[in-house]
């Protein structure tokens, strides 16, 4: 089950988002936890758990119950608002690794949603000779200021919790076009699942762009190394490379590059 399709993120700053983080992960990994220790785990007053807990039941990320909260599932994917400050410095250290891979000159890329290939199209604002593909609402809002760069957005129908245009429009989209590279941002990579996401109908449309695409590069922290979900975008064996940070299992890591990958790995 996910979160539901109306629900809207709500954390706004750095410090909110930290804060709402911890809270999932705690009740998440409790089940259940009472509000008084919340409090005290995160050091902050009652009213303002109260406020965080609202706004976060409102999402369906969580359900409150009296004198504390219970986990709504602890597999729904986090609101992309509240992805976007987690691993901050791992992400954009993989995306300034993953940006150094592609060739010099006039070079056409696509990128999936996610924090950490929107990071990936951040760098690339710095190079006018780059024409974009993306169906992530919040990276094409943000490269279409730059007045050097070619943005293409797809069509689709829009997920509330990632910002991505998914469904039938967006594989149009990728579909009529060849890129040179494919930025995945996933959930989960690992030999035995792939390239995996939360959502089956996201995965489908992400996997219409590494079929049009000569090179796929997955961008991933460590979190997501070895790690499966629900629906899967990509097979091990279409993926190129894999760029992610020194908090990855060593392990898994080297069932990848094993299995044929190319693996760059960043200081976290």
């Amino acid at each position: 089950m996910f979160p539901p399709a109306d629900a809207t993120p709500t954390a706004v700053s750095h410090k909110r988002s930290a804060r709402m983080r911890r809270t999932l992960e705690l009740v998440n990994g409790a089940g259940a936890v009472r509000l008084t220790d919340l409090v005290r785990d995160l050091g902050v007053s009652p009213a303002t758990v109260r406020r965080d807990l609202a706004d976060m039941e409102e999402q369906g990320l969580l359900v409150r119950t009296h004198g504390g909260v219970r986990a709504f599932d602890a597999t729904s994917e986090l609101p992309v608002r509240l992805r976007d400050s987690h691993f901050r410095e791992a992400k954009l250290r993989i995306a300034v690794r993953a940006a150094q891979l592609l060739p010099a000159g006039r070079y056409s890329v696509a990128i999936s949603g996610g924090s950490t290939a929107a990071a990936v199209a951040r760098v690339l604002a710095e190079r006018p000779d780059v024409a974009i593909v993306t169906n992530a609402l919040t990276t094409a809002i943000e490269l279409a200021a730059g007045s050097n760069l070619q943005v293409i957005m797809t069509g689709g129908v829009v997920r509330s919790t990632s910002l991505e245009a998914v469904g039938v429009l967006a594989e149009h989209t990728f579909n009529a076009i060849h890129v040179g590279t494919a930025f995945l941002g996933t959930d989960g990579i690992s030999v035995r699942g792939g390239a995996t996401t939360h959502d089956e109908i996201e995965a489908r449309t992400n996997h219409a762009m590494v079929t049009h695409a000569e090179r796929v590069i997955v961008v991933a922290d460590g979190s997501k190394v070895g790690r499966i979900t629900l629906a899967k975008m990509a097979d091990l064996s279409e993926v190129d490379v894999l760029v992610t940070d020194a908090s990855a299992d060593p392990e898994h890591l080297a069932a990848i590059r094993e299995a044929g990958v190319e693996v760059h790995v960043v200081e976290a």
